[in-house]
């Protein structure tokens, strides 16, 4: 009874303090919401609800923030769109940082994001299960520490941050077992310095694909990509304008399929016929096709030429890998040193969330399509889930800022609200 009073004492004094229990209980009482995922979108909520006076809790399987960005992604990467396009909310990226910033400079930008808002994540605290009781009215989040201990965190509001690259798409790919050769993913890869000289099959034509193969022509490596579908590849910038940003101004003005339709004109005239080089152009514009299934069109920073030089070979599609070959379904049989999966990443949401109504369990998204795929029932929020980039996630964070702040504006000129739930939490 002593410590119901002490709790109950606590949050009257003071609505924004986090209340821990005994540590027997391994328990946490979060007045906040509490937001699962460090990347740029759990950041980027957790700002938006500072700067409306709501603090957060941050958890973070990984020992760091953006842990894509700095533990899963190759050397030379850049921002594929310029920068005022990937800003994060309420501070923009320095002055003097180029048009498309490093990798680097960009964790440089989150991490002092990070220390403005005084956001302090939780590290390495891995969700295993978020469930809503009920009973009580509140979101029980369980996480499992590097050691094995376990923590339930009990909140009004749960955002869901992990985002669309929560964990790396392995294909099935027969024979894959048996080649006696390197296999990685893209998220182990770091640079081609490690293939000089050697027979290097990457597989998937996207960003990604593209640019570790110029990465290993650069190298002096000798790479071959496996190009399955088809794809639509466009010039990173258009007359002197990034294409991403031409596309946005365009498509105020005028409808998708004639801002579609002049992109491939354009890039005709600057790239020339894709096709030529084993490169087919899906029937559907690239604009159009990315709002209908989510597949980003390549922007090319040097690959195309590459693959124009033959130093870049374009293959279809695997038949079987063998001990040191890979026969592809022309029939065709090659030597490869090594194999790079450049097949992308996925949501595991499903795995860790136990909720059947805002996400599929298919592919780990929000049923409801951007710009309503945001917020749930009983205090459930989504950001980072709009195959929009930053732009999308950042327009989330707000809204979810907006939201929660309201209610717990509300909550704090009723404390008893909040303070009846520390009754329904006690042993």
């Amino acid at each position: 009874m002593n410590n119901l009073r002490e709790l109950q004492g606590k949050m009257a004094h003071d609505p924004h303090c986090v209340l821990s229990y005994p540590k027997w209980r391994r328990q946490v009482l979060v007045p906040g919401p509490v937001i699962v995922g460090a990347g740029p979108s759990g950041l980027a909520a957790a700002a938006c609800l500072r700067e409306q006076g709501v603090p957060s809790v941050v958890l973070e399987r990984s020992n760091c923030i953006a842990s894509l960005w700095q533990l899963k992604t190759y050397d030379r990467l850049r921002l594929h769109l310029p920068k005022k396009f990937c800003e994060l909310p309420l501070m923009s990226f320095p002055e003097d940082f180029p048009a498309y910033p490093t990798k680097q400079q960009f964790i440089e930008y989150l991490e002092t994001y990070a220390k403005r808002f005084r956001i302090e994540p939780v590290f390495e605290q891995s969700v295993e299960r978020a469930e809503y009781d009920e009973s009580v009215g509140m979101w029980r989040v369980k996480s499992v520490g590097m050691k094995g201990e376990e923590m339930e965190y009990v909140c009004r509001w749960l955002v869901v941050a992990t985002g669309e690259n929560a964990e790396a798409v392995v294909p099935t790919i027969k024979g894959l077992a048996e080649f006696c050769g390197e296999v990685k993913h893209t998220s182990e890869y770091k640079s081609g310095s490690a293939y000089k000289g050697k027979k290097v099959l990457v597989v998937g034509c996207g960003n990604s694909g593209m640019e570790v193969c110029l990465d290993l022509c650069n190298h002096n490596a000798k790479p071959s990509l496996v190009v399955r579908d088809a794809v639509h590849v466009l010039p990173r910038d258009i007359m002197g304008q990034s294409t991403f940003g031409l596309s946005m101004r365009l498509l105020k003005w005028f409808p998708m399929r004639l801002v579609d339709w002049f992109l491939l004109i354009m890039s005709w005239w600057i790239l020339g016929n894709t096709a030529r080089f084993g490169l087919d152009r899906p029937t559907v514009g690239p604009l159009e096709l990315k709002n209908l299934s989510g597949k980003t069109p390549v922007l090319d920073v040097g690959a195309l030429a590459k693959i124009k030089s033959g130093d870049i070979m374009i293959c279809p599609s695997i038949q079987h890998i063998g001990h040191r070959n890979v026969k592809f379904v022309n029939g065709k049989v090659e030597d490869f040193d090594a194999i790079i999966l450049a097949t992308g990443y996925k949501s595991n949401v499903p795995s860790w969330l136990k909720e059947k109504h805002m996400f599929s369990e298919k592919d780990g998204y929000p049923r409801r399509p951007f710009p309503n795929g945001w917020k749930g029932a009983y205090g459930l929020y989504v950001v980072g889930f709009t195959k929009r980039g930053l732009l999308g996630a950042s327009a989330d964070a707000k809204r979810i800022a907006e939201d929660i702040s309201k209610c717990w504006k509300a909550e704090a000129n009723h404390p008893s609200s909040t303070i009846k739930h520390s009754f329904l939490l006690q042993p």
